[in-house]
């Protein structure tokens, strides 16, 4: 494919600050990309669909503490943590201690680039292995690009890796490389990967990578019923593109079905479920606008371009993704939970069918909160930049 590169309206100047490793500088990259200040994000054109409404019946206490940018992270069978540190970090947190895994992969820890996610085959406890996105540099051009890789953890060490699956052409712009990963009830394995920063040229363009959701065998082949399988210059491995940057993926139990949440610019953030070559609309159509407040398009919808079932006005950033089946906490089963990282606070989503009735918000002023799983002991778990891993507890009514 050939490379080609564009000058965008979107202003992304402060890029150079989240390069250096200072974890508050990277802090301030991310949230200057994946977010705009408040100051930037007031909207005239569309009201908020539903506003928040703020409880204190929540608080939480500290698990894992003291670590940067905690991108993701999942128990393993006996109890232990996984998780991973933007800078390239794998941490295993087993009886009170953190360990560094050594072998994990190398990563192209620039801007919102690094380390990002990780997940656990549905079968892990018989074959052993896990899955993780990160930026890379393997490939074609330079800069780097969204990959997919397993490996098994032998002691304190990853082994047996192979790459999977590495998006391309690398470009050394430092936003949007998603990613997250989730497994379907047949086993296949979705994951996301951001536009990076090249809207106009990839989410619409099906014979170019970025700006879409793959769906994998789990050793990394195509399925053979993929929806462009066949198709002249596609890639075969997408599942659905048009989309922005998705930092948050579920499977939905109740419907069966992959649901992503994902990033718009200034304004716009979305909920979409995930559907067989689906087109989900970006650039061409969003509810929100360039940072500088100038229309990036005045197309709400449009035939033949998947709707959200939800969209936030103005955006919270959204990061990490959950739906709850546990009854720990009655009033949250069946509904969604979403990370804030521009208001740092936890969203629950209550859920009637595919439609959102209510927000409200939870851990007010937690921090930058990057992910959201729900345990095996069916308790809710948040990893917060610059604190660590938390558990959800309730508050005496």
């Amino acid at each position: 494919m050939k490379k080609i590169l564009f000058l965008f309206t979107l202003i992304f100047s402060v890029y150079s600050c989240g390069e250096n490793g200072n974890t508050s500088d990277t802090a301030k990259a991310e949230e200057s990309t994946e977010t705009t200040s408040e100051e930037q994000s007031e909207q005239t054109e569309v009201p908020d669909p539903i506003p928040a409404e703020s409880s204190d019946a929540y608080s939480y206490e500290m698990v894992v503490e003291g670590l940067k940018i905690p991108w993701g992270f999942e128990f393993l069978p006996d109890g232990s943590i996984i998780i991973t540190e933007k800078n390239g970090d794998i941490i295993h947190f087993k009886d009170g201690q953190k360990i560094n895994i050594q072998g994990g992969p190398e990563v192209y820890n620039r801007g919102q680039g690094g380390l990002l996610d990780v997940a656990l085959h549905p079968d892990y406890e018989n074959n052993g292995w896990m899955y993780f996105t990160y930026s890379s540099t393997e490939g074609e051009g330079e800069g780097g690009n969204t990959a997919l890789m397993r490996a098994k953890l032998e002691g304190n060490r990853l082994t047996n890796k192979e790459v999977l699956y590495k998006a391309s052409p690398n470009t050394t712009k430092g936003q949007h490389f998603g990613s997250r990963i989730s497994f379907d009830e047949e086993g296949y394995l979705y994951f996301s990967a951001g536009d990076r920063g090249a809207r106009d040229v990839n989410p619409q363009d099906i014979t170019r990578d970025n700006g879409k959701v793959y769906r994998l065998n789990d050793d990394g082949s195509v399925p053979s019923d993929n929806p462009f399988v066949g198709e002249e210059n596609a890639v075969e491995a997408i599942y659905s593109y048009g989309h922005r940057n998705p930092q948050g993926m579920i499977f939905n139990p109740e419907t069966n079905e992959i649901w992503v949440h994902e990033h718009g610019p200034q304004g716009g953030d979305e909920i979409n479920v995930v559907k067989k070559g689906a087109n989900y609309g970006w650039p061409v159509v969003t509810y929100g606008e360039n940072y500088d407040g100038t229309p990036i398009t005045d197309e709400r919808s449009k035939p033949g371009m998947e709707d959200p079932i939800f969209y936030w006005l103005p955006s919270i950033a959204p990061s990490g993704f959950a739906y709850v089946t546990s009854d720990k906490f009655p009033e949250l089963q069946g509904d969604l939970l979403v990370g804030s990282l521009k208001f740092r606070y936890l969203e629950h989503l209550e859920l009637d069918g595919k439609k959102i009735s209510k927000r409200t918000k939870l851990l007010e002023d937690i921090g930058r909160l990057r992910d959201v799983i729900q345990g095996p002991d069916g308790n809710i778990y948040v990893a917060v930049e610059g604190k660590g891993i938390a558990k959800l507890t309730q508050n005496n009514q």
